[in-house]
């Protein structure tokens, strides 16, 4: 899918900019025991942050949100504002390719829905350094989670996101990296349907009469709409699959 500014702007108008819901962030949080008191966190592409404030209703500490677009950002900080979060979450605009942060300086990476930006076994290795020992990294990311998808579907992420693998390779991918599985879980459906797609078809409708006749708008919106039918198809299939890892102490 084409990233422009029409894609950005799309993606601007929403809560998500991926599958994902409260109860599944709050889930992975409490795998994480004993959480230390005035614990740091780095909260890798954060998006607007759904997630982010999330968090920091539960904890007691701070969390870095990172993200390397200054929009979603932006409305991070109206957010933070509005639930009087100044004192938990600081915004940062930067890459997950080139963190500059303190070597073992993070008590939690978190990252929902962006670590396949890096991949999956790349972004283990890239955030490790910047986990104390015995830290721990949460991250989701887009797996098979049942045999022999139909061919419709496996062409489909053959295009969009080849390298999709199923939970036991992601799994064993954690044990490569040097970190111990704490446990994992696939978001559902839910987290996909109203978390997430109900507001991707608003906001079209919202990009439809703002544009009408642009020929770019009516192609991203026809490709958001397939994205969400193969989903409506072959939800059985594949899922964001929620993975909590500690990484050796």
């Amino acid at each position: 899918m084409k990233l422009d500014s029409y894609f950005y702007e799309l993606f601007e108008g929403l809560p998500r900019q991926g599958p994902g819901d409260s109860q599944s962030t709050k889930k992975a949080l409490a795998m994480i025991q004993p959480l230390p008191n005035n614990v740091r966190i780095l909260d890798i592409g954060c998006g607007s942050g759904t997630q982010t404030i999330e968090l920091a209703r539960h904890i007691n500490g701070t969390i870095t949100a990172l993200d390397s677009h200054q929009p979603f950002l932006d409305e991070l900080d109206r957010r933070i504002s509005r639930e009087g979060l100044a004192d938990k979450i600081k915004t940062v605009n930067g890459s997950m390719f080139s963190l500059d942060f303190a070597k073992e300086s993070f008590d939690v990476i978190w990252s929902e829905g962006a670590i396949f930006i890096i991949g999956f076994e790349a972004g283990l290795e890239a955030f490790k350094p910047f986990l104390k020992p015995g830290g721990y990294l949460a991250v989701t990311d887009l797996c098979w989670i049942k045999d022999s998808p139909p061919a419709e579907i496996a062409d489909f992420f053959g295009i969009e996101y080849p390298p999709i693998s199923s939970t036991a390779e992601c799994l064993g991918g954690i044990g490569r990296a040097g970190y111990e599985t704490v446990g994992n879980f696939t978001l559902p459906e839910s987290s996909w349907r109203d978390e997430y797609y109900r507001p991707v078809e608003e906001e079209i409708g919202r990009m439809r009469k703002r544009y009408p006749g642009n020929a770019r708008v009516a192609e991203l919106c026809e490709e958001m709409e397939r994205e969400k039918d193969m989903y409506w198809k072959y939800s059985d299939y594949y899922g964001y699959v929620f993975f909590v890892m500690k990484k050796a102490g």
